[in-house]
């Protein structure tokens, strides 16, 4: 089934009449009542995070893996629990206001875009979605819907951040003509498929993690718990997982939009698994803060990212871990990150004031928008932004050094081969 079908299927399935986002029926407490879909490993973070706000009950977990309900039900005695989210909207719905989706990608827009149909909040985990046509249906509907809207992104909130995006924007290395983003992380996959099944654990419901991908035997150690950002049909490479953090701020403060061409080097396709080594160059429309030719290099795997005259250091200091480097024509400002900005100017660090700028916590900013108290710094409109520029660099990778021209009125690219990979036929389930 279409992705379209689906979407327009479940608002049929959907049994609770939608509401303006300014009318969310709070409990008589004045809590925000959340459900959770998806609480293992971040899922759990998350999870934490939004119930440490004082005003939210935690109403209702939904987890396949019967270990990470039962781990978070632990925690939450009082929330009712669910293995499948159709189930938790169709028989409580009407006793929530929010939803926190923290499932693997695959997931995201299914379960998102279920919970907005029923007029509610959603806090979804980045990517946004796993698909480009995912991201620009999420987008449509909330802005169309009116509905409060966050993703997942919690460096986005952060004052090293957002100190970042006031630099730049002030013109203090002049107009950016590159960014060079890394991580070294490995959610790559350059081996073969697996072969033959494994027995299915009984604490977890593989037909449910499966949703709306394709069928396939489950294998231990490839899908469930972790491996599965490594995979073509559930997660989207360290590009999608750390990219969409690292991106962020640059994307931000240069005010870009979607992409004008794409090239990655990476090894052939295998059509399972992401590439270890990838190196996507993209070329961006020129904005206020950019040079008319502005383009951006993400590197990522083991090594990443190549030495480079552009992310040469003062003194042959070691670059950070993962990072952005932002080189203009008045100086470079190099991002470490979780990190404040650096200041490098003919070769040596020099001295930044910083603007005072309050701390935010991104997950309580979810809440309070709910509760008609603060506005998202991440909703769903620049979040579906940022997510089709990453995505088009993963769908790049099936494509190594072929130069992708997208188009961003029609949502196409102009080489017709890439384009069956920005939708795909969701399995019934």
């Amino acid at each position: 089934m279409k992705r379209r079908d689906f979407l327009k299927n479940s608002v049929a399935f959907a049994s609770i009449t939608m509401l303006p986002s300014s009318v969310w029926a709070l409990t008589k407490n004045g809590k925000l009542r959340t459900a959770h879909i998806g609480v293992g490993g971040m899922g759990l973070s998350d999870l934490r995070s939004i119930a440490s706000h004082p005003m939210v009950e935690v109403t209702a977990l939904c987890d396949v893996d019967s270990i990470c309900l039962a781990e978070a039900n632990k925690l939450y005695p009082k929330a009712k629990i669910f293995i499948d989210y159709r189930v938790l909207f169709d028989n409580i719905g009407k006793d929530i206001d929010a939803v926190i989706v923290s499932t693997p990608d695959h997931t995201h827009a299914p379960a998102s875009m279920l919970a907005m149909q029923m007029g509610k909040p959603v806090y979804c985990q980045k990517p946004l979605t796993h698909h480009v046509s995912e991201a620009r249906a999420m987008r449509k509907y909330a802005e169309e819907n009116n509905l409060i809207t966050q993703m997942g992104i919690q460096c986005h909130s952060s004052d090293m951040y957002r100190k970042a995006v006031a630099l730049i924007q002030q013109g203090i290395i002049g107009k950016v003509n590159t960014v060079r983003a890394w991580s070294p992380k490995n959610w790559g996959y350059d081996g073969k498929a697996p072969v033959g099944s494994d027995p299915v654990p009984e604490t977890l419901n593989w037909n449910l993690w499966l949703g709306t991908s394709p069928e396939r035997p489950y294998k231990e150690g490839f899908y469930h718990p972790g491996n599965w950002r490594k995979l073509l049909d559930y997660g989207c490479g360290t590009l999608g997982d750390m990219g969409v953090h690292i991106f962020d701020t640059p994307y931000t403060a240069l005010n870009l939009d979607v992409p004008k061409t794409i090239m990655t080097e990476c090894r052939n396709p295998t059509g399972f698994g992401h590439p270890e080594r990838n190196v996507v160059t993209y070329e961006f429309q020129g904005t206020q803060y950019t040079t008319d030719k502005f383009k951006w290099i993400w590197s990522d795997g083991p090594g990443a990212p190549m030495e480079h005259a552009d992310l040469k250091l003062p003194d042959n200091e070691k670059l950070p871990d993962q990072g952005a480097m932002f080189i203009g024509d008045k100086g470079n400002l190099l991002l470490p990150h979780w990190d404040y900005p650096k200041l490098i100017v003919d070769g040596k660090y020099e001295s930044i004031s910083f603007l005072e700028i309050d701390k935010a916590d991104h997950y309580h900013q979810f809440v309070d928008t709910c509760l008609g108290k603060d506005e998202c710094s991440a909703s769903f409109t620049y979040a579906a932004r940022l997510t089709e520029s990453i995505l088009l660099g993963v769908i790049a990778n099936r494509f190594p050094k072929k130069l992708l021209h997208w188009d961003i009125a029609s949502a196409r690219f102009v080489e017709q081969e890439a384009n069956s990979l920005l939708d795909f036929e969701y399995r019934k389930f």
